[in-house]
């Protein structure tokens, strides 16, 4: 799903106008990459959890030379689907 259909959904959904659909979709990312610059946690029940996690820099090998290089430090984006989440996608097995 694109951000395009997002915005469709919530319009056709919601019943706001388009724009006023675009510009709460567009508000609901802006406040959710603002607090993961800032490394907050992300929680939305009953979707999942979107956490930022801090990777050490690390030596790694370039597969088609084989040299050695080093992989530097950085931050990576990490999401975790909540439980009910899980279920939604895998009704046939209840306890994920």
């Amino acid at each position: 799903m694109t951000k395009a259909e997002l915005i469709e959904n919530v319009y056709e959904k919601v019943g706001f106008s388009k724009k006023d659909s675009s510009d709460l979709v567009e508000l609901i990312f802006n406040v959710m990459k603002e607090a993961l610059e800032k490394s907050e946690k992300i929680k939305i029940s009953g979707f999942g959890n979107f956490i930022v996690r801090q990777k050490r820099a690390r030596v790694g090998r370039n597969p088609q030379t084989g040299q050695t290089i080093e992989i530097s430090a950085r931050k990576v984006l990490t999401f975790r689907p909540s439980q009910v989440l899980k279920v939604q996608l895998n009704p046939d097995r209840k306890g994920v």
